[in-house]
């Protein structure tokens, strides 16, 4: 694939979020008859109800939380791993923040993520927002053409125009012959994870799996030789 980028200016990321509160018990009177509206549209079958889709909602911006962001970037080759999480998603969301700010000047930041466009660069803007946050340089992006905007997207770039196709992070990574990310947890997991076992470590490591994953497959598509395990380094 004929992509013009500089490798080490992609910030490759992966995040995990969790419904607001652990049951929809715990919402007040306002949110509890939104969320009966929001649980009414997606209802699949007859015995959906608010409280069994609650869980589900931490994939809505306005029903849940980020817990954890993992990010990754490559130096010459190495690949530098830090992750943010925490039960306050604020400090979850101004250390990411304060990250990007840092970079910024130093070089032409891109965030990549596996359906980050549908997902994880939208989440992150709308939950800044709602915690009152300015969104830093590399998620602004009101206004810009699509051009201008510094976002990669490993599932956008697999679609090649197909945009009935939907290719999960795990399958990309199997027709690759990557490791799954998906050894211990997956997605539906984490909420149970982060409320009844109370593991963020476990979470953490997950998270920092897929950053990984979403890295391997940029390069596996750009035809480029894998990250080998004793080049990534986690920065605590």
């Amino acid at each position: 694939m004929n992509l013009q980028i500089n490798l080490e200016n992609v910030l490759f990321l992966d995040i995990e979020t969790v419904p607001a509160f652990p049951g929809f018990a715990d919402l007040d009177e306002r949110f509890s008859k939104l969320w009966k509206h929001k649980a009414d549209l997606i209802r699949k079958t007859e015995t959906d109800t608010p409280e069994t889709l609650w869980p589900r909602a931490g994939i809505y911006a306005e029903f849940g939380k980020v817990i954890c962001i993992s990010v990754g970037i490559m130096k010459g080759n190495l690949f530098r791993m830090k992750s943010f999480a925490g039960r306050d998603e604020k400090t979850v969301l101004e250390e990411f923040s304060g990250l990007l700010k840092s970079l910024d000047g130093k070089r032409e930041i891109i965030l990549c993520a596996h359906n980050g466009k549908e997902f994880d660069f939208p989440y992150l803007s709308r939950r800044m927002l709602i915690n009152r946050m300015p969104l830093p340089k590399p998620l602004d992006i009101s206004g810009k053409k699509p051009w201008e905007i510094p976002h990669l997207d490993t599932m956008d770039l697999w679609k090649f125009g197909d945009y009935k196709n939907y290719t999960s992070l795990d399958l990309l990574s199997a027709v690759f012959n990557i490791d799954t990310p998906k050894d211990d947890i997956d997605g539906s997991q984490v909420g149970q994870v982060f409320y009844q076992e109370n593991d963020l470590e476990r979470i953490k490591a997950y998270c920092q799996k897929d950053t990984l994953t979403v890295a391997q497959i940029l390069l596996s598509i750009l035809g480029k030789s894998l990250i080998l395990p004793e080049n990534v380094v986690i920065v605590e």
